[in-house]
């Protein structure tokens, strides 16, 4: 492995990453005790979205010799948490999740996209040649 990429790490060192595979985590769990009707819906799309938000930033930090690679991947994740944060309202609304746990997913939510939006303003600090 080159030097330049030994100073930044591997992408499971990011702290977006790692709150971002928790909500997977938390999610697939909260998913668990959704009714059965949802399992090919709601169910299914956000575990897909959660984990697709890990997948892309793991994409992203391999591609980050290429700046528009790497801005494309970061957009992929904006776009599937953006996602996850509809299916929580979904759930919310039919009362799959409490009113707390809701909020408190939406917090990390949130928190996970200003992380990515500060990876995208920022790649050169993520090793990203521009």
């Amino acid at each position: 492995m080159n030097a330049r990429y030994k100073k930044f790490g591997d992408f499971r060192d990011l702290i977006v990453y790692k709150k971002a595979f928790k909500q997977g985590c938390e999610i697939f769990d909260l998913t668990l005790s959704f009714p059965k009707e949802e399992q090919y819906s709601l169910t299914s799309q956000i575990r897909r979205s959660t984990r697709s938000v890990c997948a892309n930033l793991a994409e992203a930090y391999r591609k980050r010799n290429y700046l528009k690679h790497f801005l494309l991947k970061i957009t992929d994740c904006l776009g599937e948490n953006s996602e996850t944060f509809v299916w929580l309202e979904f759930a919310r609304q039919h009362t799959y999740i409490a009113e707390e746990l809701f909020l408190q997913l939406c917090a990390s939510n949130t928190e996970i996209t200003k992380l990515l939006i500060y990876m995208y303003k920022n790649p050169s600090k993520f090793g990203v040649k521009e």
